[in-house]
């Protein structure tokens, strides 16, 4: 027996039922609209990276190495003008050097003659013989440095004759 709130609460779930399954096909549908949305952005960017990859992206290629060219072929410019003016600055700085010292040389051989023009004759003859003088201590100290060479030499040597004497002494006073 089946009673009528039996078959209300029957009828009310199947309602219940139906207009569940509707609301999730509503859902359903929404998401499918939202998803073909998707797909839609999604082939056009598809569509745009492969016209990219068919055109933009040669182009870009070329591009890319006509500059990496160029880099390379700046760098080795900049190499060889940076050897170059390294070369040139060298040159330059012993050049001053020299006229530097050459400037001086000359400055103190003339700043040499105005002195001596300043000063009387013996004063004059007074500097050269003390040029002679300067002359003769190099040559001295010279002949002493060989002759402290010499006697250390011969010092060695009595030394060592002297060690061997004393050892064929002492041989003899054993026999």
């Amino acid at each position: 027996v089946v009673t009528r709130d039996d078959v209300e609460e029957s009828l009310k779930a199947v309602f219940q039922f139906v207009k569940d399954k509707e609301q999730l096909l509503q859902d359903l549908r929404s998401q499918i609209e939202e998803t073909k949305k998707k797909i839609v952005g999604k082939q056009r960017e598809r569509d745009y990276w492969l016209e990219y990859k068919n055109v933009g992206s040669k182009i870009h290629a070329e591009r890319i190495s006509s500059l990496e060219k160029d880099i390379a072929d700046v760098k080795y410019e900049l190499e060889r003008t940076e050897e170059y003016y390294s070369e040139a600055l060298k040159v330059v700085r012993e050049e001053n050097q020299k006229m530097f010292d050459r400037h001086m040389k000359l400055l103190s051989e003339e700043a040499l003659k105005n002195a001596v023009g300043y000063l009387d004759k013996n004063c004059r003859r007074e500097i050269e013989e003390n040029e002679w003088l300067k002359e003769e201590v190099k040559i001295y100290r010279k002949e002493e440095k060989d002759l402290k060479a010499s006697v250390q030499l011969l010092e060695e040597e009595n030394t060592s004759l002297v060690a061997k004497l004393i050892d064929i002494k002492l041989q003899h006073l054993r026999v």
